[in-house]
């Protein structure tokens, strides 16, 4: 495969999250999804971030989610008190179904539609940039991203990172040794990705090519921590916040790292 550049990449990705998301927007768990919306303490984020987020003491702060897809993770911010303000993706099917989820929840969001790394000038600064499953490994260029990411923060403001675990992308639940490793942790070639993009476990056929990649964590780590941000904190987890197919790598004896969250801050005099 002949080099990509890192627009010809964000491009792919675009299109394949935009052929994608149709098969997300209809459906019984869609309907469910945007009757649910509606509710008073409306949440699908589960106790590990929750527990998270409540501890750092955001409450009547802003937020901006980064990688938003359909934004059902925002605008669950506000059941914590936190307020959220704007929801970035790439993939504009994506933020219709936003808009009409944050509809159904009384939500003035602004969704901003525009590739990470090519923002424009008046997104303003937010107290938390939160980033959730998904968004990293289609990053190609992680030190930039961070960059970016940190110019999204206030003063003092917090970057939540709740994410599947790199360790996770040595294994193939699909192949006939699912247990053994398919994958090198240190490949560095973008992954050509050619199958619809979906989360509920179902084969939905070919659709975009789009690109994955694997960043291990020191390499995360290390770029947020070069982008200004200090560490303040990182878990990993032994439970799967991935497709229902990777459920098998969970609740073992020797139990192997699935997800992770990493809180970080922006300093105050920044």
């Amino acid at each position: 495969m002949a080099e990509l550049t890192k627009k010809e990449i964000t491009r792919a990705n675009r299109a394949a999250w935009n052929a994608s998301a149709p098969l997300h927007g209809e459906g019984k768990d869609w309907e469910q999804l945007l009757e649910n919306a509606g509710h008073p303490g409306f949440s699908v984020l589960d106790p590990f971030l929750t527990a998270t987020l409540d501890g750092l003491d955001l409450k009547g702060k802003t937020a901006v989610q980064i990688g938003c897809n359909n934004a059902r993770e925002l605008i669950s911010l506000a059941s914590l008190g936190i307020q959220p303000e704007m929801g970035i993706d790439q993939a504009s099917g994506f933020l219709v179904q936003a808009r009409k989820l944050a509809d159904a929840a009384g939500l003035d969001l602004r969704l901003l539609e525009a590739d990470i790394y090519d923002l424009p000038s008046d997104v303003g600064q937010f107290d938390l940039a939160l980033i959730t499953i998904g968004v990293l490994n289609w990053m190609p260029d992680l030190p930039e991203f961070f960059r970016i990411t940190s110019r999204l923060l206030a003063p003092g403001g917090r970057l939540v990172i709740y994410e599947t675990h790199p360790f996770m992308e040595v294994f193939d639940p699909a192949s006939k040794t699912p247990f053994e490793p398919a994958f090198s942790y240190f490949e560095r070639q973008p992954q050509a990705l050619t199958e619809a993009i979906s989360y509920d476990g179902k084969d939905h056929g070919e659709g975009e090519t789009g690109y994955w990649f694997i960043h291990p964590l020191g390499e995360i780590i290390t770029a947020c921590a070069q982008s200004g941000l200090g560490i303040a904190e990182l878990r990993e987890y032994g439970h799967t916040i991935r497709e229902p197919e990777y459920d098998i790598y969970e609740k073992r004896a020797a139990q192997i790292p699935m997800s992770y969250c990493l809180v970080a801050q922006k300093a105050q005099s920044a």
